[in-house]
């Protein structure tokens, strides 16, 4: 798995340094060099990038304001990381997900996404359902290699992604039977993997059958897989990323 991350930065030179040190790293990037090129970028490209990287100190529409358009494109699907040469003052980092000092190393990258993969979760409405279940996740990671438990939560979430689409088409034509159907096949398969959040969503879908909400229920549903799939390519990424950005440009 790679994360999709969309790098803003208007210093030439430290753009292409973090390309290239983020593109050995296993992401795929897409560099721009202002904020408004970025919010271009964002506004013209599906899917959208799992990861904004934004220099803090750009010309034109940068900080706190180019977050929060950010935002209201990407919603929570993307992680919004600042960085900076210098800590910034006042509140403009709070409006990302997370800050990074320049220099940093790739290993800190990937730790803050999954930081901020950690601070959602929690399920909708404060639910109190946690992403994964860390003993499944650790009995798991015990059991098999690292690409084989790669590729076991891919499955797991290709296949609610699936059921979801046919939860839709079910819904659309009224037919309860088999909205409850596909919702207990997603119950069961995210529960061997310990997919807790992707398992509770589920199983409510399953109890209530259809109602007059499933379309945000189901939209819930496919934000969880996307939850799941960040933290674990961020932590796939922590494990393997351990290469610095120089410092030489910082700013």
């Amino acid at each position: 798995m790679s994360l999709r991350v969309l790098l803003a930065d208007d210093d030439e030179l430290s753009r292409e340094v973090l390309a290239v040190l983020l593109q050995d790293a296993g992401y795929q990037v897409e560099a721009v060099d202002s904020g408004d090129a970025a919010l271009m970028y964002v506004r013209s490209i599906r899917p959208l990038p799992e990861v904004a990287l934004a220099d803090m100190q750009m010309p034109g529409i940068s900080g706190e304001e180019l977050a929060g358009r950010l935002r209201e494109v990407c919603g929570a699907r993307t992680v919004l990381l600042a960085m900076s040469g210098s800590v910034p003052e006042g509140a403009a980092a709070k409006a990302f997900d997370g800050f990074l000092l320049k220099p940093f190393s790739m290993e800190e990258l990937a730790a803050a996404i999954a930081g901020a993969a950690i601070a959602v979760e929690r399920g909708p409405n404060g639910s109190g359902a946690a992403v994964l279940d860390e003993t499944v996740y650790g009995q798991l990671a015990a059991s098999m290699r690292g690409t084989k438990l790669e590729e076991l939560y891919a499955l797991c979430v290709k296949d609610a992604e699936g059921r979801v689409g046919k939860m839709r088409q079910a819904a659309a034509g009224g037919d309860d039977v088999i909205y409850r159907r596909e919702a207990h096949a997603i119950q069961g398969g995210c529960g061997m993997v310990g997919a807790r959040e992707m398992q509770t969503l589920a199983t409510s879908l399953e109890t209530r059958g259809l109602r007059d909400d499933y379309v945000a229920s189901l939209d819930e549903l496919m934000l969880a897989c996307e939850r799941l799939r960040r933290m674990l390519v961020a932590r796939a990424t922590k494990d393997d990323g351990t290469t610095e950005v120089s410092g030489d440009n910082a700013r």
